[in-house]
C-alpha cells in the first residue's frame, strides 16, 4: 500500500521529476554505486562531469579495481571527500575479490564496504535493484524535517532517528525506485534550502511546517561554533627546468593519499626541508614571494605561507620515492592533487592543466577555494 505523501510525490515525479541524468541513462548498479557516493554533500550539477570522465575511464567495477589510486585521485582532484574516492576504490577490490565484481544486492552486504552507510546502501538498493529500503540524504532529511515538523539538528542521533523512522513509513512497496528519485528531486528542485517553492510543491498541503508558516525554520542548522584557525607553511621548490617538488599525504588523514607541495610547521625554514631532503642548501635561493591565503575545512581554517624557492640545477632524484616526486604538467601520469597544491602550482605557472581543470568543473576561482571537510 502506497501512503498519500509517496502517491502524490510519484505522480509529480511522473511529469516533473528528473530522469535522464546521466546514470539513469544507463542505469547499472556500478554507475547508482558511483553516482550516489559522488553526490554525497556534492551537488548534481557539480558532479555530472566529474561522473561523465569518471566512467569513461573506469566503466565498470573491474577497472576502477585493477586502476592505481592516484590515477583514482586525479580524476576526484577539485571533488572534494577524498576519503570517498579512497573508499570506492577499496571496494571495488572487495568488491571484485569477495562478489565476482558484481555488487551485492543485501543490505548487511553493502554496509560491510568502505565508504558505504545506511543511505547510500538504501539508495543503492532501491535505484539499482528496486528493492524497498529507505534512505535520507540530505535532500530527504530537509523534505521529511519540514513535512513532519522535526526538531533538532539532524546530525544528532535523537533528531536522526525520528527522520529514518519517516523516511521508512513513506517508502512504498512498488517503483521504489521511482520513489527514491522523486523524494531527492523534491528536495533538489522545490523543497530547497533556500526560497523553498512551497506552492509548487506536491504534498504543501500536509506539511507541517507549512501549516505552522515556518519552513524556513526546518530543518534546524548545526549549532554554531568558532571553527579554530591553524597555520602551516608550504614550499615551492622547483628546479632548473620548472618541476616542482611533491609530496604524498599519508593514506589516513588530512588529504590521504594525495600529492601536494611539502607542508611543515608555520616556522619550519626552507633550509630544514632541504637538510631533511638530503638536498645542498647552498643550491637553492629564495624567489619571487607567493601571497598566504586561507583554505577552509569544516572542522577549521588552515592558513597557508607559501615559501617559494628554486634550485640552481635540475632536480636531483630523492631517495623516498613512494613520498616524493618532481612534477610538472609536462609529466603524463595523472596524479591527485590537493585543492591548495593546485592554486599554487598554477600560480608558479607548473600547472596550468590542473587550473584550467579546477576552474572548469569546480567553477571555483583560484584564489577561492571551497572548504572541504577535514577527513
Amino acid at each position: 500500500m502506497t501512503d498519500a505523501f509517496a502517491e502524490r510525490l510519484l505522480a509529480w515525479y511522473d511529469v516533473s521529476g528528473r530522469k535522464d541524468l546521466p546514470w539513469h541513462r544507463e542505469r547499472t548498479p556500478y554507475r547508482i554505486w558511483l553516482s550516489e557516493v559522488m553526490l554525497q554533500q556534492t551537488q548534481v550539477t557539480t558532479v555530472i562531469p566529474y561522473f561523465e570522465r569518471f566512467v569513461a575511464r573506469f566503466p565498470n567495477v573491474s577497472a576502477l579495481a585493477r586502476a592505481e589510486l592516484d590515477h583514482v585521485l586525479a580524476l576526484w582532484t577539485g571533488l572534494g571527500y577524498y576519503a570517498r574516492a579512497r573508499n570506492l576504490h577499496a571496494a571495488a577490490q572487495v568488491i571484485e575479490r569477495e562478489h565476482r565484481g558484481d555488487l551485492p544486492r543485501d543490505l548487511d552486504a553493502l554496509l560491510r564496504l568502505p565508504g558505504i552507510g545506511r543511505s547510500t546502501a538504501g539508495a543503492i538498493l532501491a535505484a539499482a535493484f528496486d528493492v524497498r529500503a529507505p534512505i535520507l540524504d540530505g535532500n530527504v532529511k530537509r523534505v521529511l524535517a519540514r513535512y513532519h515538523a522535526v526538531s533538532g539538528y539532524p546530525g544528532s542521533k535523537p533528531t536522526a532517528d525520528a527522520l529514518w523512522r519517516h523516511a521508512d513509513a513513506h517508502t512504498p512497496i512498488e517503483r521504489v525506485a521511482a520513489y527514491t528519485q522523486a523524494v531527492m528531486d523534491l528536495g533538489a528542485l522545490v523543497c530547497r534550502r533556500r526560497a523553498p517553492d512551497c506552492a509548487g510543491c506536491p504534498v504543501h498541503d500536509g506539511c507541517a511546517a507549512f501549516a505552522q508558516g515556518a519552513v524556513d525554520r526546518y530543518p534546524e542548522p548545526r549549532p554554531k561554533r568558532a571553527l579554530p584557525v591553524r597555520a602551516t607553511r608550504m614550499f615551492v621548490l622547483q628546479d632548473a627546468s620548472g618541476r616542482c617538488l611533491l609530496e604524498r599525504r599519508p593514506l589516513n588523514g588530512l588529504w590521504g593519499g594525495l600529492w601536494t607541495l611539502p607542508q611543515r610547521d608555520a616556522n619550519a625554514e626552507l633550509a630544514t626541508l632541504l637538510d631533511e631532503l638530503g638536498l645542498d642548501s647552498r643550491t637553492a635561493s629564495a624567489t619571487s614571494t607567493l601571497p598566504s591565503f586561507r583554505h577552509t575545512f569544516t572542522h577549521f581554517h588552515l592558513d597557508i605561507e607559501p615559501v617559494r624557492a628554486a634550485l640552481a640545477a635540475p632536480a636531483p632524484t630523492i631517495a623516498d620515492v613512494d613520498r616524493y616526486r618532481w612534477w610538472s604538467s609536462r609529466d603524463n601520469e595523472p596524479i591527485g592533487l590537493t585543492a591548495p597544491a593546485v592554486r599554487l602550482l598554477a600560480a608558479v605557472g607548473a600547472s596550468p592543466v590542473a587550473a584550467s581543470l579546477l576552474a572548469e568543473v569546480v567553477g571555483a576561482s583560484l584564489l577561492a577555494i571551497a572548504p572541504e571537510p577535514a577527513q
